[in-house]
């Protein structure tokens, strides 16, 4: 685990390196064929960290948002999100990261989180988390109505899920952000906010954050309250719930109520 920890920590230097030669640049931006954006800087961060995968274990996969699969069927893969935040990014807020996850089978065992323009390194094993170095862990909360809610979005919401549901619940909360994309989960995981959100993520998205939030002592979910990864094979598309514990169940129940009122 020391080992991959060390790349994780050089993947995640090398590509703040890159990202912040860019960073409120103006840097042209892109549309990808689901409409999101990318840069310049997407894809030579995670170019980089490949390169750094392949020379040190060339016998993993990877699965990347910008370059895809490699050596898909390997017992150990990395995920790779180089920004996290892409529109923050280009918009010239410093709220994105790099997420790095690393699974061993279907089984989240390392996540990184790293802010290139604070240089917060978050890492976490699912037994433990670090800040750069020192533990930390989510706070307690066992009221909704004591609970800071964050999300990425608002309005995608009701794409993907019971959007009344989700209003209700953000007007139950004593307060609600969009801090979102990773940056949520940094703060859910170092006790800044109780309550993370979104109602559709990709593999690389969310396989470092199992660890992280886990690690931290909070509790991480599908939308529905089940396995965020599912029970078999990995699925393309998931959603995310997390939180500190203690409100979790009363969450899922309050954006399901249909399922609750069963």
């Amino acid at each position: 685990m020391q080992d991959t920890i060390n790349l994780a920590e050089q993947m995640a230097a090398a590509s703040a390196a890159i990202i912040m030669r860019y960073f409120r640049t103006q840097v042209a931006v892109d549309g990808k064929a689901d409409g999101s954006p990318v840069t310049i800087a997407d894809r030579e961060a995670e170019a980089a960290m490949r390169a750094l995968i392949l020379e040190r274990f060339p016998e993993h996969g990877i699965i990347g948002e910008e370059f895809g699969l490699h050596l898909p069927d390997a017992e150990y893969r990395w995920t790779l999100d180089p920004i996290d935040g892409t529109k923050n990014f280009v918009a010239g807020s410093f709220l994105f990261g790099t997420l790095i996850g690393l699974l061993r089978g279907t089984k989240p065992v390392l996540g990184v989180l790293h802010h290139p323009v604070t240089g917060h390194l978050l890492i976490g094993t699912g037994a433990a988390a670090w800040l750069n170095g020192e533990p930390v862990r989510v706070r307690p909360c066992d009221r909704i109505e004591d609970a800071v809610m964050l999300a990425s979005t608002h309005t995608s919401v009701a794409r993907y899920a019971d959007a009344a549901a989700y209003d209700a619940l953000t007007r139950r909360a004593r307060m609600y952000r969009t801090w979102g994309d990773c940056h949520g989960y940094f703060l859910l995981a170092t006790g800044g906010a109780d309550l993370m959100l979104d109602p559709v993520m990709m593999l690389w998205d969310v396989v470092p954050l199992i660890p992280i939030v886990e690690g931290a002592g909070g509790r991480i979910t599908a939308w529905g309250g089940g396995p965020v990864l599912g029970d078999g094979a990995l699925p393309d598309v998931t959603s995310a719930v997390a939180t500190a514990g203690g409100i979790h169940d009363a969450v899922i129940r309050a954006i399901n109520p249909a399922e609750a009122g069963k």
